[in-house]
C-alpha cells in the first residue's frame, strides 16, 4: 500500500468517524428537547459550552508540549476561528435536494 492509498484510507476513516461523532450528537441533541421544556437556544447554548469544554480538556492533554503522540498542537485563536467558520457554514449551508426531490424530466 502506498502514501496514497494510506493518506485515502485515513481520510475516509476520519470522515466515517466524524459521521458518526454528528449523528450521536445530533440524537443527544434531539433528546434533551423532547425530555422536557428546554427552549432550542438554550439547547444550542449548552452544546457551544460543551464544545468550548471539549476543546479545553483535549488542548490540556496536547500542549504546550505534545504529549499523545497525535501531532496536533493547539492554537487556541487559530482552532476558535476554524471552530466559528465550521458554526457559519453550517448557518448558511442551503438545502441540497436529493435526487428524489427532483422533478422528473422524461422517461428512459
Amino acid at each position: 500500500m502506498n502514501g496514497l492509498q494510506r493518506e485515502r484510507l485515513r481520510a475516509e476513516a476520519e470522515m466515517r468517524g466524524q459521521a458518526a461523532l454528528e449523528q450521536a450528537l445530533t440524537v443527544a441533541f434531539w433528546d434533551a428537547l423532547e425530555r422536557g421544556p428546554l427552549p432550542p437556544m438554550a439547547a444550542l447554548e449548552a452544546a457551544a459550552r460543551t464544545v468550548g469544554t471539549l476543546y479545553r480538556q483535549i488542548a490540556s492533554l496536547h500542549g504546550p508540549a505534545p504529549r499523545c503522540g497525535c501531532g496536533w498542537q493547539p492554537e487556541p485563536d487559530e482552532d476558535l476561528i476554524r471552530l466559528e467558520a465550521m458554526l457559519a457554514a453550517a448557518l448558511i449551508e442551503r438545502h441540497r435536494p436529493a435526487l428524489a426531490d427532483l422533478p422528473v424530466q422524461g422517461r428512459a
